[in-house]
């Protein structure tokens, strides 16, 4: 009789060892998926807080673009790169019209420029041709980047013919 209960015992522990495997195995996956979900969630918001980097960066940049082009001792002139705006040695006494060189918060690199009438630029994009999450809602100056499809067509410029803007 004792040989019966011990098959018996090691019937039961191995059914409980299966089912502790498929348990373990089942709170992998559902971590998986929850992991998966996190990594989303924290791409999208990394993504939206590079647009509006994106957005501050260009805005600034055309900003300095239309100071830089309207200064008194040489008006009409375009930078012919970021580091004139940085610092602009035109005059006797260096100007700055922007704190650095900032990058393309989207790819990391170097603007695209807008040539300007004369040589130099008169604005920036961003060389990404990824699609923005922003699609609306945009600042007044900037209606325009509305429903664009890749971030290249955010054009941050001093339109010379409008006098300012991202309207493009």
């Amino acid at each position: 009789m004792a040989p019966a209960v011990m098959g018996n015992r090691s019937s039961r522990t191995s059914r409980q060892g299966g089912f502790a495997y498929l348990w373990a195995l089942m709170m992998v996956l559902v971590m998986a998926i929850y992991l998966a979900e996190v990594g989303d969630v924290w791409q999208t918001r990394s993504q939206r807080a590079r647009e509006a980097e994106l957005l501050r960066y260009g805005d600034e940049i055309r900003i300095a673009i239309k100071r830089y082009n309207e200064e008194k001792t040489m008006p009409g002139q375009y930078p012919k790169s970021i580091d004139d705006l940085v610092q602009d040695s035109r005059s006797p006494t260096p100007r700055h019209y922007l704190r650095r060189p900032y990058k393309d918060p989207i790819t990391g690199e170097d603007w695209s420029y807008i040539a300007a009438p004369g040589g130099g630029f008169m604005g920036v994009f961003s060389k990404s041709r990824d699609k923005p999450l922003k699609q609306a809602n945009f600042p007044t100056q900037y209606v325009g980047f509305a429903d664009k499809q890749t971030y290249d067509e955010w054009k941050f410029a001093h339109w010379p013919t409008s006098g300012g803007g991202g309207r493009r």
